[in-house]
């Protein structure tokens, strides 16, 4: 704090009235205001109509020294704090953080990272209209990508007992605001970890190396891209403990990793069509392909597109094959009209399905 104000620098009078309640040292022969936020070390009281007593200053705020408010005392006994609402969100905000990282067993650097994203998310007002618990959900997600722990949404969502897609939304607007590009998850940050929920004994490092292997042969043969981790680890995890003799099921992988059973059957379909998948045990375990499969993606895009460009070949080169298939539509609407009110949902479905296949 700087020296108070003596002799007016507008008009040179030397009459100056102090505010202490405000802060502030007025001229009163010119009226400028030489000084305000004036912090001074003595402490004065004033009666308020409650018969109570109130202390007559600011209170400057250790998160933002901008923001001020009033300090009191009430009535007699006690003292209290009239703090501003964001110095309440931001305590709370903390509290929340601290408690849902411990659950997480997560370390304090990241713990007070994820409270730096949050103050940052209450400087932008992304705090309002929502939970604190999921915006602080999403700041330590957001931490646990960056920093790559094997850390899930679903881990979060089972801890606040919230919908994972709400907890998504807020994260994915979380990161935009803040102009954060998390890096994709990698697979095999979540394969130890599922490894030891089946339970593989003294053989859970054995197995965990062979899923970490065939996790990044699907990375190179491109089955990663646009798939969830879980799926891949699931798949890989499935087949590692088939090698190494352990009868895994399906849904004892899929109660562990937490995805439906299609989406590691998918994953298994995709990963046998590559040059990997040909190999036997031995030679998977001992040779390392240098070729790479083209993105499954791509590959059915590719077959889907040789299909149609078969079909209109057929079609020119047959005209009569082309009447009998629009004959055939004719007929399917018709049924589908005259049945609309009387067949079963499983009815139509069968119907549009067939219609779609003379189509294409």
């Amino acid at each position: 704090p700087g020296c108070m104000a003596s002799v007016c620098s507008n008009c040179g009078g030397t009459d100056i009235e102090y505010d202490h309640a405000r802060g502030d040292a007025v001229c009163t022969s010119c009226g400028s205001v030489l000084e305000d936020n004036i912090i001074v070390s003595e402490v004065n009281f004033q009666e308020t109509s409650s018969g109570g007593a109130s202390v007559i200053g600011q209170f400057v705020s250790t998160e933002d020294g901008s923001k001020s408010g009033r300090v009191g005392h009430g009535g007699g006994f006690g003292r209290r704090f009239s703090r501003e609402s964001r110095e309440i969100t931001l305590q709370n905000g903390h509290r929340r953080i601290a408690s849902l990282g411990r659950q997480l067993q997560l370390n304090q650097h990241c713990i007070d990272t994820a409270y730096n994203f949050f103050k940052m998310a209450v400087a932008n007002r992304l705090t309002q209209g929502r939970k604190s618990n999921h915006i602080a959900a999403a700041c330590l997600y957001l931490v646990c990508r960056t920093e790559g722990t094997p850390h899930l949404l679903l881990d979060f969502s089972d801890r606040l007992q919230a919908n994972v897609y709400v907890l998504g939304r807020a994260y994915l607007r979380l990161a935009n605001a803040l102009c954060i590009s998390a890096p994709a998850i990698d697979p095999c940050l979540y394969v130890h970890r599922f490894a030891h929920k089946l339970e593989f004994d003294d053989q859970t490092h054995e197995v965990s190396m062979t899923a970490l292997r065939l996790v990044s042969r699907m990375k190179r043969d491109w089955i990663h891209h646009g798939r969830r981790p879980s799926g891949l680890c699931g798949a890989a995890l499935l087949v590692a403990s088939r090698l190494h003799g352990f009868s895994r099921s399906v849904k004892d992988v899929v109660r562990v990793v937490r995805i439906c059973e299609p989406t590691i059957k998918k994953r298994l379909e995709e990963f046998e069509k590559t040059p990997s998948g040909q190999l036997t045990i031995d030679e998977f375990l001992q040779i390392d392909l240098e070729e790479e499969s083209d993105p499954p993606s791509f590959s059915k895009a590719r077959k889907r597109a040789k299909v149609q460009v078969n079909c209109k070949e057929t079609m020119e080169t047959n005209p009569m094959l082309t009447g009998q298939v629009v004959d055939m539509e004719n007929t399917i609407s018709r049924l589908l009209e005259s049945a609309a009110g009387l067949c079963t949902v499983s009815y139509l479905c069968q119907f549009s399905i067939a219609l779609d296949a003379c189509r294409h």
